[in-house]
C-alpha cells in the first residue's frame, strides 16, 4: 500500500481520517502494517480532555497504542524479524543510555517515544514504525486480535507480577473491573492465586469477573446523605472485611490490592484491607489530588507502589500466559470496528455501552482496509 490513512486527533473532541506521509525507517527498525489497535481509557481521556496529567495535545496527534500487526520492511541492522512476520508491538521506544534505561526501568526514561503520548503519534494508521526489538513475534495460537491485547496484558504483568511480586497461594483484592483490572485478575490466577477478589460498583461487571477470573466479588454500599469520602471509604472496607472474612494478618489476609479503578474512595478502602505489611499498587488514573489515611500506610508498613506501563519482560512474559492458555484475552474482545468507524469506536467506548446496550469491555478497530473478522 502507498498510502497511510491515520486517525487524527486535531482538538477536544475533534478527530478525522487523514492522509499522512507512510514513515521512514532506521538501520535497527521496523515498518509495521497495523493491523489491530485496542481502545485504551488514556486514548479516549485525551478526545474528551486533550491532556492526561502534564502530558498535553498541542497539534494534532494519531491515536492508539494497544496494536499488532505485520512486518511490512526492516531496516538493514535487523535481524531479529523479517518481512510477513505477525507481530505485538510494544509501542515505547526509550533512549537505552540513561540512568533509568541502564538500571532496567527502561518505562521511567525521561525521553521516553511513547505511541499516542505528546507529541508522538500513536498506531491508528496503515503503517507505524518502531525499534525492532520492541516487534515481539507471535505464536502460531495467538491472532492479531490477541496481540494487541498484550499491551493492556503487559500492563497487569508489571502491576501483579513485577511490582506485587505476587507468589503462588497468595491472595489479591483487585478494585476495577475494566479491562486492565480483569487482566490483574487473571495474572494473578495464572501466578497461582489462591484467592481473587474483584470490587466494583457495576453489578454486571462483577458477574464477568467472577465468570472470567475472580473467585469472590464485592459491590460496595450506597454512600449515604452527607457521608464524606473518607467515611464511606472505612464503612466499606469493613464491610468488605465482615462480609468475604477478610482479616488484617493470617491466610485470611490480602496480600497484595491493586487499584485498577482511580478512584479516591476505592484506594482509600484498598489501603484499609491490605493486610498489615502487604502490598498496595497503583495502576489506575483518577483524580490525582486525593485524600488518603497516611497513618494506616504507617501504622500497618504497608509497601505502596505506583505502577506506569510496563518494562523490561513484561511484554515476553505477557505472550507467554496468552500462548500457554494460562490467560485468555479473547473474552475481553466485546466490540470490534472498521477503521472508517473509528470515531463510533471511541464513541462506544467513552459512552461504556453500544447503541444495542451491550457494555463495552474492549474495543478493537482493524486496520485501514482490514476485515474486523480477520484474525
Amino acid at each position: 500500500m502507498s498510502d497511510n490513512p491515520s486517525f487524527v486527533l486535531k482538538g477536544i473532541l475533534d478527530v478525522e481520517i487523514q492522509l499522512k506521509p507512510i514513515p521512514e525507517i532506521d538501520a535497527d527498525e521496523v515498518l509495521v502494517e497495523v493491523r489491530k489497535t485496542g481502545i485504551c481509557g488514556s486514548d479516549v481521556h485525551f478526545l474528551v480532555h486533550g491532556r492526561i496529567g502534564d502530558f498535553v495535545v498541542e497539534n494534532p496527534m494519531v491515536l492508539g497504542h494497544e496494536a499488532a500487526g505485520v512486518i511490512s520492511k526492516v531496516g538493514s541492522e535487523v535481524t531479529n524479524v523479517k518481512v510477513g512476520d505477525r507481530v505485538a508491538m510494544e509501542p515505547g521506544a526509550s533512549c537505552r543510555k540513561c540512568e533509568a534505561c541502564k538500571e532496567g526501568r527502561y518505562q521511567l526514561c525521561p525521553d521516553i517515544v511513547f505511541a499516542a503520548t505528546p507529541p508522538t503519534d500513536g498506531t491508528l494508521a496503515r503503517y507505524y514504525r518502531l525499534p525492532s526489538d520492541l516487534a515481539y513475534p507471535l505464536p502460531p495460537n495467538l491472532s492479531l486480535e490477541d496481540g494487541a491485547m498484550m499491551e493492556p496484558l503487559s500492563v497487569a504483568v508489571h502491576a501483579v507480577s513485577k511490582l506485587g511480586a505476587l507468589r503462588s497461594n497468595q491472595s489479591i483484592a483487585v478494585f476495577g473491573c475494566g479491562p486492565v483490572g480483569l487482566l490483574c485478575m487473571a495474572v494473578a490466577k495464572a501466578l497461582g492465586a489462591s484467592r481473587v477478589v474483584a470490587i466494583d460498583i457495576v453489578p454486571n461487571r462483577l458477574e464477568f469477573a467472577k465468570a472470567y477470573a475472580a473467585t469472590d466479588t464485592f459491590l460496595p454500599p450506597a454512600m449515604e446523605k452527607d457521608e464524606s469520602r473518607m467515611a464511606f471509604s472505612i464503612r466499606n472496607a469493613q464491610a468488605m472485611k465482615e462480609k468475604l472474612g477478610i482479616a488484617e494478618r493470617g491466610p485470611q489476609a490480602i496480600d497484595l490490592v491493586v487499584d485498577a479503578s482511580g478512584a479516591e474512595v476505592s484506594i482509600q478502602a484498598g489501603l484499609r484491607i491490605a493486610k498489615t505489611g502487604g502490598t498496595f499498587v497503583q495502576v489506575g488514573m483518577g483524580n490525582p489530588n486525593i485524600t488518603i489515611d497516611m497513618f494506616v500506610v504507617l501504622s500497618k508498613e504497608l509497601i505502596v507502589k505506583g505502577s506506569f506501563r510496563y518494562g523490561p519482560g513484561d511484554y515476553p512474559l505477557a505472550i507467554a500466559l496468552a500462548a500457554s492458555g494460562k490467560v485468555d484475552v479473547k473474552p475481553l474482545v466485546s466490540h470490534r470496528f472498521p477503521f472508517n468507524q473509528a470515531r463510533e469506536a471511541f464513541e462506544t467506548t467513552r459512552n461504556g455501552k453500544s447503541p444495542d446496550g451491550k457494555g463495552v469491555i474492549k474495543a478493537i478497530i482493524s486496520g485501514p482496509d482490514i476485515d474486523i473478522n480477520e484474525a
